[in-house]
């Protein structure tokens, strides 16, 4: 192996070190849905977490104007209605509210957990 390669490995497994040497390093790559709050002024000057993975529930690890901690996200409620359920659905909650769905989807009742869904339309049952 030449010297090149060898330098070019070395970098690319200390730049992995940062997360993998951590003992929660399935942590790093964690990102759960929704927007941290836009801060409003200056928090405490910490890094309270390091990540989505590194918060409680469904809160976010956001910026606090200077440091970082857990928050519960943003979230948006777009406009329009959600159709009503057509008998029960798929109990898993593939959403947690309008601002984890793409596009203009809204987050839904299934009849018995949630997921994103286009809103009502004039010909749909809302």
């Amino acid at each position: 192996m030449n010297a090149r390669v060898c330098c070019s490995l070395i970098a690319v497994l200390l730049c992995l070190s940062v997360c993998l040497s951590t003992k929660d390093a399935q942590k790093c790559a964690i990102e759960k849905p929704g927007s941290c709050p836009k801060p409003t002024g200056v928090g405490l000057c910490a890094e309270m977490c390091s990540g989505d993975g590194s918060c409680p529930n469904n809160q976010k690890c956001c910026s606090n104007g200077c440091g970082h901690q857990c928050m519960d996200p943003y979230q948006a409620v777009k406009p329009g209605s959600c159709p009503k359920p057509v008998g029960a659905g798929l109990c898993v909650e593939k959403c947690s509210g309008d601002g984890s769905c793409p596009n203009n989807q809204k987050c839904c009742s299934n009849g018995c957990g949630h997921q994103c869904m286009a809103p009502c339309t004039g010909g749909m049952l809302c």
